[in-house]
């Protein structure tokens, strides 16, 4: 990542170290090994960026007044982008034989956004419910190039414009460090993905380099600082490594021991004692000199791997590992030293390269992108699942975040026609899986509604939820949501029906089944600190009875969707991959199931169904059944017609969701009725 320091800033061992130390970290942390905060190295990675580059342009700025972008661009460029390039070349190729169309239409678009510096920007905004993991993301660690990229543009630009006000200058980079530390730690807690992806959110590390590196140089500074500096910097470092947690609390505050540790081992790096020989040891600076190579190789070999093996045990990583490292090595030998070090290679030729490297990187990622990631390149029993895996992209431009009104802080998503909601369809994720069958029966029957829906949030009244892929402050919202619903129903007049869609077997049982079975979900009644000693299924249907008394005093009708049957062992994007993956080298054994007997499910069918039934039998609800469409002669399949039909093993895809749109004539028979009445009665 950090570029080397330029001929006029000596050779620090040191340096070399602490960067085996940040790419280490990393990588470790990358392959599962137990390093709970390894991905700080990256933090580690910025101050000495910062250090270094601004060391570099402070010098020629006080040397001369004023600073040569083109000398400093082509220093980057043959730093950098060799390595880069041959990197993309090759997870390209890789990539045309492992990723599935989806995935590789993806790395199209990241492609695109790390050859023109921006792919933090792309990867912050792809967080959501449905995005793809980021081990199926190879090039997701380009984020953090794309960070210094923008800050190798960001600071010659400042010193070049205050260059004749030195002293001002100086100040406006303390007040630029100042107001992102500031930010940072503000934004963290309300967008953690923002502090963590942009650049203005994470200038503060850079600068924190920046201005270390100038304060010793107008001191005359020799770095020998004070042994216990360099003590307290590697405990603060190696303590950051192994304890800060990963989510939502990160960068904030969490990020400054990385950066103060860091500050404090540069500041210290040339003194002789045991910290600066434990950096110096000629294992320490083999990784330090190969940091950049080997950061670029190891993520790419990390996620095609997996999505070639699947879930991988330590021996196994070790062996990945062990081959990021060759390549890193190879990359920097081979790569980086010859181009960096090539005398007869002038600056018109780089900036030309450079150019050439780019518009053909441009061009690949374009046409993956708007070809669909190159379908054709499976065959047929693999096509039926890969196109069930990018089945799920829908358009929610309607959808709005309701700033006024009952509903005021919630996502509001109307469907059908224009005009006020006569259908409320209330749920979780599955409403979200169901969004475009909904649509379309919707407008069919030219009935407007409103979806209400949060993930992991069963659609009804008086529970709270504690979940183990959810964070407190997730499960605290699900239950303030509800509440808010429960509140809002008496003023939203134009109501006449409430659909509810759930995945009621995780809430019956409390837990996933097959490739999620290790997911959790608690249900407590909120009026009590804990639990009353009712089981499950018992309090679930309980709450499903008053639900379904509260929303009949204000609705007319109140439907419910049976949940669709669970294909335990199946997810589309795995399915996917067993199909296209078959015949190659190292390929992952087959374990996809995509259907399931009837008689296998019944028990989680039996729970999930039993809040429902009295109440159905009772003529409160009307109880919507999907079970036919994807069940017969004892076998329930996601398989359809040739069709996938499944996301995973409990989400339905777009198809399937247009395809029994049907199952809800029911929701739509009454609403249409009324408009028939209305209409004859105004004539």
């Amino acid at each position: 990542m950090s570029a080397p320091a330029h001929n006029s800033l000596p050779y620090r061992g040191d340096i070399d170290g602490l960067r085996a130390v940040a790419v280490l970290a990393v990588v470790l942390y990358h392959f599962g090994l137990p390093l709970q905060g390894g991905f700080v190295g990256v933090d580690i990675f910025f101050v000495i960026s910062g250090f270094l580059i601004g060391g570099i342009l402070w010098r020629e700025y006080d040397a001369t007044g004023r600073i040569n972008l083109r000398n400093f661009y082509i220093r980057r460029f043959r730093r950098l982008a060799p390595a880069f390039f041959t990197m993309l070349l090759v997870t390209t190729a890789l990539g045309w034989v492992i990723l599935l169309p989806f995935e590789f239409r993806e790395y199209g678009k990241a492609v695109i956004a790390s050859t023109v510096y921006l792919s933090n920007l792309l990867f912050f905004r792809q967080a959501g419910y449905f995005d793809t993991a980021s081990e199926d993301k190879p090039l997701l660690h380009t984020w953090s190039l794309a960070v210094e990229e923008q800050f190798y543009i960001f600071l010659p630009l400042l010193l070049i414009g205050l260059a004749r006000w030195r002293w001002g200058l100086i100040g406006t980079l303390v007040a630029c460090w100042a107001a992102s530390l500031v930010a940072c730690v503000l934004l963290t807690p309300v967008s953690h993905t923002a502090a963590f992806y942009l650049f203005p959110f994470r200038a503060w590390e850079l600068l924190s380099g920046v201005l270390l590196a100038i304060w010793g140089h107008t001191r005359g500074s020799n770095w020998r600082g004070h042994p216990a500096l360099s003590s307290v910097g590697i405990v603060m470092v190696s303590a950051s490594i192994w304890f800060t947690p990963a989510g939502p609390l990160f960068p904030g505050l969490l990020a400054l021991p990385p950066v103060l540790g860091t500050l404090l081992l540069l500041s210290s790096g040339t003194r002789d004692n045991p910290v600066n020989r434990m950096l110096t040891m000629p294992s320490m600076r083999f990784f330090g000199l190969i940091s950049y190579s080997l950061y670029l190789w190891h993520w790419p070999v990390y996620t095609l791997a997996s999505a070639l093996r699947g879930a991988m045990g330590l021996p196994e990583s070790l062996i990945w590992m062990a081959l990021s490292v060759g390549l890193g090595w190879l990359s920097w030998r081979f790569v980086e030293q010859p181009v960096r070090h090539a005398r007869h290679l002038t600056g018109r030729a780089v900036f030309g390269g450079m150019a050439v490297a780019s518009v053909a990187a441009l061009v690949v990622g374009f046409a993956l992108f708007t070809r669909d990631g190159l379908p054709d390149r499976f065959g047929p029993q693999a096509r039926v699942h890969i196109a069930a895996s990018g089945d799920f992209l829908q358009d929610w431009s309607r959808c709005r975040i309701a700033d006024s009104g009952p509903l005021d802080g919630l996502e509001v998503c109307p469907i059908g026609p224009d005009g006020p909601p006569r259908l409320l369809v209330w749920g979780d994720s599955h409403v979200r899986a169901m969004k475009e069958g909904l649509d379309v029966a919707a407008h069919e029957a030219e009935v407007p509604g409103l979806i209400l829906w949060r993930a992991g949030c069963a659609p009804l009244f008086g529970l709270r939820k504690v979940e183990s892929a959810a964070t407190p402050a997730q499960d605290t919202a699900c239950t303030r949501a509800n509440k808010q619903i429960r509140q809002a129903l008496p003023t939203l007049d134009s109501l006449d029906s409430v659909l509810l869609i759930g995945r009621w077997s995780y809430y019956a049982t409390g837990e996933g089944v097959g490739l999620n079975a290790h997911d959790r979900i608690a249900l407590f009644p909120t009026d009590r600190p804990t639990s009353t000693g009712t089981q499950q299924p018992q309090l679930l249907a309980k709450a499903a009875r008053a639900t379904v008394e509260e929303l009949g005093r204000h609705v007319d009708h109140v439907h419910v969707l049976r949940q669709p049957p669970e294909i335990p062992l199946y997810n589309s994007r795995f399915a996917a991959r067993e199909a296209a993956h078959a015949g190659l080298p190292l390929a992952a054994p087959a374990q996809i199931e995509s259907s399931v007997p009837a008689a296998a499910i019944v028990l989680r069918g039996t729970l999930s169904d039993s809040p429902w039934v009295p109440l159905a039998d009772e003529g409160r609800i009307t109880f919507l059944d999907t079970w036919p469409y994807f069940c017969a002669d004892g076998l329930c399949s996601a398989v359809q017609q040739g069709q996938g039909q499944y996301f995973d093993n409990n989400h339905l895809t777009n198809s399937a969701a247009i395809r029994i749109r049907h199952v809800l004539r029911p929701v739509f028979a009454p609403l249409l009725a009324e408009v028939s009445m209305h209409g004859a009665s105004d004539g």
